[in-house]
């Protein structure tokens, strides 16, 4: 269906196409049915009406289109005969479905498992329409800021023929244009025999807008073409400068085609503008090939130029690397939405971690828990959320806080459908009939259940293809309780901070702790009854102090530190920090330094107007300032956890947490919010300085799944010219960072997608918070400065892990953590006994150590769809990169 080309001539493929967020200035919903159009004018419902009809106006015409979010919307709207069209239209390669996605997904902060399931999405649905033709063969990633090693290679695996960017540094692509290497192939794995992860990828020349002075949708400002004879005729100069534009193109790149994106944001509401121009330029420009001229203009698509290209039978540039970071001029570098909006990122991350849950028990327990004894459940609902979610405006943090605000409420709908399924799925397994509750708020310690309840069972969900071991703890009144099972249950005291947070949300003084466990894609249930109901809480026992105190250690206590089998961590007496980590196995003590900082965020200096915000990271200094010189701290220690609690100032706290069998540390941060009173942003940090020798490399993850090395100030492909040496260091931190020496490596796991750098040899640093005053001018037009729930500026939590091991071990003890952190297990509680079956397993056995069930999810007419994955790297570790084989039949 591609159209006739000229190979005596440069032919220039003209592809229509329209980039509609999903989400960005303006929410789904706004932007579909064109509503709040003072705020962008935008309507995609419109769009997609009007270019189906000049598409069945003219056959030559050709339009390709990437968000199925909205083509899934627009089609449940059609008349059988415009259904009929659409698919024809399809069929014959008119109309060319691209990406294939749900969404455009972000490539910094989007976890692989998300990106996978929003792609996967959105395939079935074209599948399911048009049949192999709706099946994409070009990945159109146009709009997100840098582009990952891990995506190029999921691309490639689902058998895409290329891959078209939009964005990449400007350096590279200087340089780029001079060696004419604009277009390459893209080696995405090094654990994949080539050219299994290898795809063709190209970068666009105008990111994805059309050539200067060649604009004719109604956003736009560019005259028509006008060929008539009377005065405004601009027909001539129009071709000429078209033209112009096609030959310094084509220098740039080596074959005798070139591909021009005619169209922009939300173009084509009024489709016959644009089409009605381009049919006047192809005839006009082709006309002068009568007088010598030897360019020919066509309608295409990305998959005929493809075609074209593959034709040539040349041999291409390969790269090795991502396109992380991304910058658009000197101090300009988008690192800022690495880390913004961290309560989202993290809410974000959680709802993919549950929507695994709930697909697993969907499948385990069948259709029946689709409506069960609790009512109607639904995965989709969650599902097309979280798929929403992976855009490059929602994950990445980039879009209006109302937007913001709809992508959390599209979350916590779908969590409330799926919270229905889960119910009773384990109702069907467990055989019971009780109530479940979930309580949604644990993480600031509410849960009016366990608060009030007396007796009440613990239902621990394990999403895993391992077993797991898992602390619980929960909220309570009285001061001792009887577990089931588990080895103790002392009860330990809510910390000043949670309190705080909380406000009147909930009342419990005290959280009951204790062990839970669970076999693989199972539950394990735990019954908790008080022991003594008059006994009641003192909170004189349990002061936390200000930052202004000395730490304060218990009486009795030799030493200020915390350890168990596998860690000891030591404190610093005088200021409360973190001193020193020993793997007491291993024989390793490095000395580790860890206290928060915050970068003073520029608002444009003498050197660049550029702002720190949503997108941009600049800060007006390399170095950062302290929160607090010292900590205020308590130390708690019980039989089944260990932890420093310090509060560095009113808005900034963390606990440091050790449990027995626990082999790294884990710090739980609590910041915001931010203080903006003396006009200044400010980016927040966690630091740990160690004397590693690191001769400035460092390492980061890919989507949560390959590891990447960084070095400082370096890019692998061109020499860089340094702008800006904190922002321009910083990576996209999706589960992992680490540094290491020839013997020792130190990871810190995070459990929502950061930025993160090693600005000095030997440390590492990340991004929790970022409160802004000043929008960085990349059209958001609005300051990246969130009011939290209270309106007095955003609190978040989140964790980091600590690892301290051997370089060779650390593969081992990282890889299966993380994991963890995506997909953790869940709680649900249940009044009195609970369920009858005590125990649970959706395998017969555990898969191999070194194999990720990734999903397990209905796929229509009994059929399932299984998704396995070798956890580790070729080479990583020399017992987990071994292969693995697992026998589905037995």
């Amino acid at each position: 269906s591609c159209p006739p080309t000229r190979p005596d001539m440069l032919n220039v493929h003209l592809v229509p196409h329209s980039h509609d967020d999903v989400g960005w200035l303006k929410t789904v919903d706004q932007y579909y049915y064109g509503v709040r159009n003072q705020d962008q004018h935008a309507g995609v419902q419109y769009i997609l009406d009007s270019v189906v009809a000049q598409l069945a106006a003219v056959p030559s015409r050709r339009f390709v289109y990437a968000e199925v979010a909205f083509l899934a919307r627009w089609w449940q709207q059609q008349e059988p005969a415009t259904r009929r069209l659409v698919r024809e239209l399809v069929q014959q390669g008119r109309l060319e479905l691209v990406g294939g996605g749900w969404c455009m997904s972000d490539e910094a902060a989007a976890h692989y498992g998300g990106a996978l399931q929003q792609l996967a999405l959105g395939r079935r649905f074209l599948r399911r329409l048009f049949g192999d033709c709706g099946s994409p063969r070009v990945a159109w990633q146009i709009d997100p800021f840098g582009h990952s090693r891990e995506l190029a290679a999921t691309f490639a695996q689902m058998g895409y023929d290329g891959l078209f960017l939009g964005r990449v540094d400007y350096q590279d692509k200087w340089a780029r244009e001079q060696l004419r290497e604009l277009e390459l192939i893209w080696r995405g794995s090094d654990s994949l025999d080539p050219p299994r992860a290898d795809i063709f990828t190209g970068i666009l020349p105008n990111v994805y807008d059309p050539p200067a002075g060649l604009c004719w949708d109604q956003l736009c400002t560019d005259p028509p073409v006008v060929d008539g004879d009377g005065p405004e005729r601009n027909v001539d100069a129009v071709v000429t400068s078209f033209l112009q534009a096609a030959a310094t193109q084509a220098r740039r790149y080596r074959t005798n085609h070139i591909l021009m994106t005619m169209g922009s944001d939300f173009h084509y509401e009024n489709a016959h503008l644009w089409f009605k121009n381009l049919d006047k330029l192809i005839a006009h420009a082709n006309a002068r090939q009568a007088n010598g001229s030897r360019v020919h203009a066509l309608y295409s698509t990305p998959s005929c130029y493809l075609r074209e290209l593959h034709r040539a039978n040349l041999t291409w540039p390969l790269k090795m690397d991502d396109f992380f970071p991304y910058s658009d001029g000197p101090h300009q570098f988008w690192t800022g939405y690495f880390s913004s909006r961290p309560a989202f990122k993290g809410y974000e991350r959680l709802s993919s971690g549950f929507l695994q849950i709930c697909s697993q028990l969907e499948t385990l327990a069948g259709p029946s828990a689709r409506d069960g004894p609790y009512g109607p459940g639904d995965s989709l609902v969650l599902r097309e959320a979280v798929a929403v979610a992976q855009h490059h405006d929602a994950v990445a943090g980039t879009e209006r806080q109302h937007v913001a605000d709809d992508y959390a409420r599209q979350l916590a709908k779908g969590w409330d459908s799926c919270q229905v399924l889960v119910a009773n799925a384990l109702s069907l397994l467990g055989d019971t009939k009780d109530p479940l509750v979930f309580c949604n708020a644990l993480n600031i310690s509410v849960c009016p259940l366990s608060e009030t309840t007396p007796h009440f069972t613990v239902i621990l969900y394990n999403p895993l293809s391992w077993d797991v071991t898992w602390p619980v703890r929960l909220p309570v009144k009285a001061t001792s309780y009887a577990v089931t099972d588990p080895q103790g249950q002392p009860v330990i005291p809510v910390s000043d901070v949670t309190r705080w947070l909380r406000g009147d949300a909930g009342g419990a003084p005290g959280e009951l702790l204790f062990q839970a466990w669970a076999p693989p894609l199972g539950f394990s249930t735990f019954e908790v009854k008080q022991l003594s109901p008059g006994d009641t809480w003192d909170p004189s026992r349990w002061p936390l102090g200000t930052p202004q105190d000395p730490p304060r250690w218990p009486s009795g206590e030799p030493e200020t530190q915390i350890e168990n089998e596998h860690l000891r961590v030591r404190f610093c007496p005088i200021t409360g920090h973190l001193l020193e980590i020993q793997n007491l196995a291993k024989g390793i003590s490095l000395p580790v330094f860890q206290s928060f900082y915050w970068y003073k965020a520029s608002a444009g200096d003498g050197f660049s107007p550029q702002a720190s915000g949503a997108y941009i990271f600049r800060p007006n200094t390399s170095t950062p300032i302290p929160v607090a010189k010292r900590a205020a701290t308590h130390l708690l220690k019980t039989a089944l956890v260990q932890e420093v609690r310090q509060n560095f100032s009113q808005w900034c706290s963390q606990v440091l947490r050790l449990r027995p069998g626990q082999p790294y540390l884990e710090l739980e941060w609590t910041v915001g919010p931010i203080p903006v009173g003396d006009g200044l942003g400010k980016e927040v940090i966690s630091r740990f300085e160690t004397p590693l020798r690191t001769a400035g490399r460092f390492y980061t993850d890919s989507n949560g799944r390959q590891v990447l090395e960084r070095r400082r100030d370096f890019r692998p492909t061109w020499n860089l010219s340094q702008t800006e040496p904190v922002a321009g260091n910083y990576y996209p931190v999706n589960t992992r960072i680490f540094i290491k020496d020839q013997k020792v490596q130190l990871t810190v796991l995070t459990d929502r997608s950061q930025g993160g750098s090693s600005l000095l040899d030997g440390s590492l640093e990340l991004m929790v918070h970022r409160r802004l005053l000043h929008d960085d001018n990349r059209g958001l037009g609005e300051a990246l400065n969130e009011p939290g729930a209270d309106g007095r500026g955003l609190v978040v939590r989140g964790r980091h892990l600590v690892l301290l091991d051997t370089v060779e071990a650390s593969p081992e003890q990282h890889r299966p953590r993380a994991q963890e952190l995506v997909t953790p297990p869940t709680v649900v509680l249940a009044p009195g006994t609970g369920p009858h079956l005590r125990q649970v397993s959706g395998l017969r056995r555990a898969l191999p150590p070194n194999v990720h069930l990734l999903t397990l999810e209905p796929c229509g007419a009994g059929a399932v769809l299984l998704r396995l994955e070798h956890l580790y790297q070729v080479g990583e570790s020399h017992n987990g990169s071994r292969a693995a084989s697992v026998d589905l039949t037995v």
